[in-house]
């Protein structure tokens, strides 16, 4: 489980990207693309403990056995992940500031219902007020479809 000021920092960092958005509207298709290449966390540990498991292993050949060990930790630290939810590395990476798929989902739909995709929000008037509208339809669940 991560942190709650963890959590309670990176959704405020989603509403002042939101925020900002709002204000240049001009710019939220460059972020609509930053976002599509955002790596989520569960993608970023994925990659981690492959890179960790294959570097464990090669060192493992070329330098001794005891290398096993980094690979076998790693595997348990999968394992853990996929079955509890939750490995050791985690709360690291959300420090480092990697986001869920959900949170990145939440940011990407706030800006797509911002830029008139979604019939919820209002297309004109105060940009925090827009932003705000924005995040509720993004957090409150799937859109109806695009805006008519």
């Amino acid at each position: 489980m991560t942190d709650a000021e963890i959590n309670a920092a990176i959704d405020r960092q989603i509403e002042r990207n939101v925020l900002f958005y709002a204000e240049h509207p001009d710019e939220i298709a460059l972020r609509l693309r930053a976002l599509d290449a955002e790596w989520d966390i569960e993608r970023a540990l994925q990659a981690n403990a492959a890179a960790l498991g294959l570097a464990g292993s090669l060192l493992a050949l070329t330098r001794g056995g005891g290398w096993l060990a980094v690979p076998a930790v790693v595997g348990g630290f999968l394992l853990q992940h996929a079955t509890q939810g939750w490995c050791p590395p985690l709360p690291v990476m959300r420090r480092m500031g990697f986001r869920t798929a959900r949170e990145i989902d939440v940011e990407r739909n706030a800006l797509k219902a911002l830029r008139g995709d979604y019939a919820e929000v209002p297309k004109s008037g105060d940009s925090a007020a827009r932003a705000r509208a924005a995040l509720q339809a993004a957090r409150s669940g799937p859109f109806a479809g695009p805006a008519a």
